[in-house]
């Protein structure tokens, strides 16, 4: 729409109107979501990843905390998350072309060793270490090698660390071109050098406040776990974020729902009129004032009670309002999208689910744990313990001239429905729309593993006789094999 102006310029110099009419067309925004017209004003507009995590991430962590200790299906969201993406463990499959099964039996041997706490194993430290990086957003794996003294199968041990370790006071620059932001000292290409740790943990009650030190730590002893959302993100924020708000908002409606449904189950009355000859026994006679509300008993159950004449009772009935029940159920299934987590394993409610649901959500939800195993776990945390193990074990003279090559074995998905979802992988394979390999590989297997053990099976299984034994179990009679001429 043109104004008083354009019109005015358009009438006199018909040029310059038109003009003034497509520049302001031009500078029109093409995106509504772009106009600020909404009043809406982004918190830290244009800051970098690193800044909003300097300014967000404590606070989001202890809130993320508060939760998972006290709000039980988000207690139960973060275990469902830990259980289907480590499951027992994810367990290494070391490819050396020398002696593969001398790596295995170390790997054997060290794995219960391998915690520097004494806690966990090796695989109970990929479920603490994923866990953590989930809540907190972020964790450090720090390796400790250890002396020929303490008798370990191999001299290295893990400590995980909360993300509270990392000293988040220390920035600014350092001699050679390198900076430190947020406690990460980087070099002057911006690679990772060191990481200033706290020599204990800053919430410690043993610390002095304000005589917490800290020491740099190589980046080479150092794993700093977690899921970088945008580029050049060197610290990582809480899963929990966008859903704090939220959670913490529903277990307040939920408490003062509870408060109600207590009121609701009580009779109450208030008392009008002469209360001089009405008291609490517990308490001193009644002194009868309208501006403070009088305690005068508890109502005896069974019995007729005598009230002084000229005083009246209003029972106070509180009404229940409705779609509690739905309110909860939709927000809950918001929680359990914004952390990505499926709303029935985060709440046990199955009575809404059929068997396509369950097995579509589940497809997605497998797709997510796997982006996240192979995506970030394996590359950034288990390939390091593997080449930190195989360090250790050559340091020590174990191993000689050492192999690095591995691959990871991920826990095993369980199907909707067994033995359709396997008759259609079979019937696929036989009409030649599916190949074998690529069967193995839709379910987290190594074709050329997979084929090479089977034939050792066989091998072994033919020497044994278990293949005569278990052909006859199949067929009723044993295999038929070939006589042996007379010498």
């Amino acid at each position: 729409m043109m104004n008083a102006i354009d019109r005015v310029i358009g009438f006199f110099n018909p040029v310059a109107g038109l003009r003034r009419q497509v520049a302001r067309q031009m500078m029109a925004r093409a995106y509504e979501a772009a106009s600020g017209a909404d009043g809406w004003k982004p918190r830290r507009a244009g800051a970098s990843a690193n800044a909003d995590h300097l300014g967000d991430a404590q606070k989001v962590r202890v809130k993320a905390r508060a939760l998972a200790q006290n709000v039980p299906y988000i207690a139960r969201g973060l275990q469902v998350l830990v259980s289907s993406t480590i499951g027992t463990g994810i367990e290494p499959i070391f490819l050396a072309k020398r002696n593969p099964e001398r790596y295995k039996d170390l790997w054997t041997q060290w794995a219960p060793q391998a915690d520097a706490d004494g806690v966990f194993d090796i695989y109970g430290i990929q479920a603490a270490a994923y866990r953590a990086m989930e809540l907190d957003g972020e964790v450090l794996i720090r390796r400790r090698m250890r002396r020929h003294e303490d008798k370990m199968s191999v001299p290295m041990q893990l400590q995980v660390l909360e993300a509270d370790y990392i000293d988040t006071a220390k920035q600014g620059n350092v001699a050679g071109g390198g900076r430190i932001v947020n406690g990460i000292e980087y070099d002057a290409i911006g690679k990772v050098r060191a990481y200033w740790l706290h020599q204990s943990h800053p919430g410690d009650l043993s610390m002095v406040a304000g005589k917490i030190g800290s020491v740099s730590v190589p980046a080479r002893d150092i794993i700093h776990l977690y899921n970088p959302t945008r580029p050049g993100q060197g610290r990582g924020i809480s899963r929990l974020a966008p859903i704090i708000n939220r959670a913490r908002d529903l277990m307040l409606y939920e408490d003062a729902e509870l408060a109600r449904k207590n009121l609701e189950s009580r009779l109450g009355l208030v008392a009008s009129g002469d209360l001089g000859e009405m008291r609490n026994h517990e308490n001193p006679p009644v002194v009868p004032d309208v501006a403070t509300p009088t305690d005068l008993g508890p109502l005896p159950s069974g019995g007729i009670t005598q009230l002084p004449a000229g005083m009246n009772l209003t029972q106070i009935d509180p009404k229940a309002p409705p779609g509690f029940v739905d309110y909860m159920k939709l927000s809950l299934h918001l929680v359990a999208a914004g952390w990505g987590i499926p709303y029935e394993s985060m709440t046990g409610d199955m009575r809404e689910v059929n068997f396509s649901s369950a097995r579509i959500r589940n497809i997605e939800f497998r797709r997510d744990c796997e982006q996240m195993q192979w995506l970030v776990l394996i590359p950034v945390m288990l390939n390091r313990i593997a080449r930190w193990f195989i360090e250790a074990c050559e340091l020590a003279g174990l191993i000689n001239q050492p192999e690095y090559a591995v691959d990871w074995s991920t826990p095993r998905w369980d199907y909707v429905n067994p033995q359709q979802d396997v008759t259609a992988e079979l019937r696929a394979i036989e009409g030649g729309l599916l190949s074998p390999s690529e069967a193995l590989r839709r379910r987290g297997y190594k074709p050329e593993q997979v084929f090479a053990e089977m034939g050792r099976d066989l091998e072994s299984m033919k020497k044994s006789g278990a293949l005569d034994l278990m052909q006859f179990f199949k067929n009723g009679q044993p295999a038929q094999t070939p006589e042996t001429p007379p010498a």
